[in-house]
């Protein structure tokens, strides 16, 4: 999941785009209340300022952060449940 995946429909709804004054208000926090909720994160390769404060704020909370889809660990149904 994606901070900007809530975080732009939210801005829309408000006739603002993400390149809106509003939208630094929206889409930061937005992604750091979603974190609350994972897990883990899966930093993707490229430049992003927002990717890099969700790993920092990964970190900072303890979190694992994964660069490679293939560093997740996989969990068997019968861990799962």
């Amino acid at each position: 999941m994606i901070g900007e995946w809530i975080a732009l429909p939210v801005l829309r709804s408000a006739g603002a785009g993400p390149s809106a004054p509003l939208a630094d208000q929206v889409r930061y926090p937005t992604a750091e209340r979603l974190l609350a909720h994972c897990d883990a994160v899966l930093r993707l390769p490229g430049d992003s300022t927002g990717a890099d404060q969700d790993v920092a704020t990964a970190r900072r909370r303890g979190l694992p952060v994964y660069h490679d889809v293939n560093e997740i660990p996989y969990r068997t149904p019968q861990e799962s449940a």
